[in-house]
């Protein structure tokens, strides 16, 4: 919070509670740079997250004056609960700014970062997906995988995850029920990839990622597949 938004909350916490009243103009000042410092680092508002109410519950729980640690704990259990949930998979095509041609990874690895960043700080929602084991969909999850193949424990199969990372990453959308951009050959025309195998950057090596419009023929071909 900015100290124009710390004023505004101090405020907000004397006409709930005017014990926390304080008619010494000096010691006012030292009390609001004090919750300045202490709550820099703490938004307003955020995803989920409302500073003032926060402020509210306390004092309405609580015999005891409000401190603004009593404001800045919540918030960065509430930080580390969002980043808990949020599964951290990148979506390629929710950032079409990326060259899908720049093998240096830079790119990809700035917009990680600021994706995880908004969540940090409560600017966007975690992403989370579950697994789904029950229903019409679970009967796909279980064709696509034996599609796939089975010829390893799951305990062994997250050992080596690291050693197979596009057969690990196919298993993971079919659990989820997601598209696979390896389930269809890619329309790129300076790729054409088949199905099963990874697409070709114009050097003719393989690509850490499908290329986007093979992900978006993925996209379309699985909501055709999906069940009425």
């Amino acid at each position: 919070m900015n100290p124009r938004e710390v004023a505004a909350l101090l405020a907000y916490v004397v006409r709930l509670d005017p014990r926390m009243n304080v008619d010494d103009p000096a010691a006012a000042d030292d009390r609001l740079a004090q919750w300045c410092d202490l709550l820099s680092d703490v938004p307003a508002q955020a995803h989920q997250w409302d500073a003032a109410r926060t402020a509210r519950d306390y004092i309405a729980r609580n015999p005891y004056r409000i401190q603004p640690s009593d404001i800045s704990r919540p918030w960065h259990a509430h930080k580390a609960d969002q980043m808990r949930r949020h599964i951290g998979t990148f979506e390629p095509t929710a950032h079409p700014e990326i060259n899908p041609d720049d093998d240096t990874g830079d790119a990809y690895v700035a917009a990680l970062r600021a994706e995880r960043q908004a969540i940090a700080t409560g600017q966007r929602a975690p992403v989370s997906h579950r697994a789904i084991t029950a229903g019409p969909m679970a009967a796909q999850v279980r064709r696509r995988l034996a599609e796939l193949g089975t010829y390893m424990p799951p305990t062994v199969a997250d050992t080596l995850r690291d050693y197979r990372p596009h057969r690990a990453e196919r298993e993971r959308l079919a659990r989820a029920g997601a598209p696979d951009p390896l389930d269809v050959p890619c329309p790129y025309e300076h790729c054409r990839a088949d199905p099963g195998k990874p697409c070709r950057d114009h050097r003719g090596r393989n690509r850490a990622k499908p290329h986007p419009t093979r992900t978006e023929h993925a996209t379309t071909h699985h909501a055709q597949e999906q069940p009425a």
